[in-house]
């Protein structure tokens, strides 16, 4: 073993009743290699010890080093947590992108807002997308043994020279190589082309969308989103959003090669996010369109799954109230914030609920983002203090607000009740008077936060067991 490349991997934790503290391996032990083979990552970790018989190298806190001969079954975990658990530093952007959000961000927030990662480790933890100009042949070569999947990537053109000029990097067209690779190594991928006006739509949308198809069906998803235009763009090349014309216009040229794409392979393939259908002012598509919604978390069909299962949990609420002759009497007073995207169906959401309870009064309050600039329209981008000045400003004004502000989970740092300024749930309460409830994404969650809060709930309404129940995962 070479002693000075070979640091080891801090252990954090050891699990009770693990293979891990059956070998007496401790907290701040460090593991030094398996089967005599050093560990780049958690990935080289996670391959070394499928197998019945491996051997560990273990150094202790005093210094000493154990070599520990294991027998397990196949797929046993050793039961040990790390300091770090991609085992690795992260590898950060080598491109300037001319779109690149963090970019266009303000100076003075925390400073892991600025950190650029391109990881290809993290597309596969996390659902990263990467540019591949990060990666070495010996990266593409270990994803194929390994056989890592999926790998999401982000395109933005297969127009090797207009590539480099968009990610501002002279490797980034000959980086579209490994394309070929991973797709004779059968490595499923996703790929992303963010647009930008006058640049890479077109005739330039037209053959990527060609290129990319000739991966299919490794290549199992693609999607077109557009570029995010903050107001932090001095000395940044000049971007234009687009009109609802001009969004229309992408969607048709996407939505004309899905059925083609389908006949041959069972795929949509290439896919217009959810912002084009809000900009163009069009209906999304259906369910069936989404195969199976690949690129949720890219923004594409997260409204359509959204519309469809408040559809379906609203049907069955009153159903239930239909059925158990149940007096629909829940009274309260709430308001929900969200961004300009999301404003119009919550909106109609709201007064579909207050159509069933009439005593329910719910006010849907659109932000303004005034921090980044208007042109940015989504929840999860809305700060604390804009939230704070825009719903003080109402209530000033002597609206009604409630005692219980409604927000998206994901204007919340994740895990944590932070938003993107810093500005906590707590703050919130404190300027506002009001509590503060964090509702995740989905149509179910929608309804429950509205009719089933215990801090909300008249506890002498004659409806309070059936709306009890009705929280419960479950219950008819």
């Amino acid at each position: 073993m070479n002693k000075k490349k070979n640091q080891g991997h801090l252990i954090k934790e050891v699990y009770p009743d693990s293979i891990a503290e059956e070998m007496e391996i401790e907290a701040g032990d460090l593991l030094l290699a398996v089967n005599n083979e050093e560990i780049e990552d958690v990935f080289d970790y996670r391959y070394l010890i499928k197998d019945e018989f491996i051997e560990v190298l273990i150094k202790k806190r005093d210094g000493e080093e154990w070599l520990l001969e294991i027998e397990k079954d196949y797929d046993d975990d050793l039961g040990i947590e790390f300091d770090n658990s991609l085992m690795s530093d992260y590898r950060s952007c080598s491109n300037k992108c001319m779109f690149c959000f963090i970019d266009q961000m303000p100076p003075g927030m925390r400073e892991t807002l600025y950190f650029k990662d391109d990881d290809s480790r993290l597309s596969f933890l996390q659902g990263n997308y990467i540019t591949l100009t990060n990666m070495k042949q010996k990266d593409v070569d270990r994803i194929i043994r390994l056989h890592l999947a999926p790998i999401n990537i982000s395109v933005q053109t297969t127009n090797p020279e207009l590539r480099s000029k968009m990610l501002h990097n002279r490797f980034a067209g000959d980086k579209l190589k490994y394309l070929d690779e991973l797709y004779a190594g059968r490595i499923e991928m996703n790929g992303q082309i963010v647009l930008c006006k006058n640049i890479n739509d077109g005739i330039e949308l037209e053959r990527s969308i060609e290129d990319l198809s000739k991966y299919l069906p490794f290549m199992r998803s693609v999607s077109v989103v557009p570029a995010g235009i903050t107001k932090y763009r001095e000395g940044l090349q000049p971007l234009e959003l687009y009109s609802r014309q001009e969004a229309g216009a992408i969607i048709d040229m996407i939505e004309s090669r899905q059925h083609g794409f389908y006949e041959k392979y069972g795929l949509h393939f290439i896919h217009a996010s959810d912002e084009w259908y809000i900009t163009a002012e069009r209906d999304f598509p259906e369910e069936e369109r989404y195969d199976g919604y690949i690129q949720l978390e890219n923004g594409v069909g997260m409204m359509r799954l959204f519309i469809d299962e408040f559809n379906e949990e609203l049907e069955k609420v009153k159903k239930k109230i239909k059925r158990k002759k149940l007096k629909n009497n829940v009274s309260r007073t709430l308001t929900m914030a969200t961004g300009k995207l999301t404003y119009p169906t919550l909106k109609s959401f709201a007064a579909r609920i207050m159509e069933v309870f009439p005593g329910i009064t719910i006010n849907v309050c659109c932000i303004r983002n005034i921090f980044f600039g208007e042109t940015i329209t989504v929840s999860g981008l809305i700060t604390g203090q804009d939230l704070i000045k825009q719903l003080q400003e109402r209530i000033h004004n002597g609206e009604d607000l409630g005692d219980v502000l409604h927000i998206p989970s994901n204007m919340l740092r994740t895990g944590e009740k932070v938003f993107l300024d810093d500005v906590t749930v707590s703050d919130v309460e404190k300027e506002l008077g009001m509590k503060v409830v964090a509702v995740e994404s989905s149509g179910k969650d929608f309804i429950d936060a509205v009719i089933c809060d215990d801090y909300s709930v008249d506890r002498n309404n004659e409806n309070f067991a059936y709306i009890q129940a009705y929280k419960q995962k479950g219950a008819e």
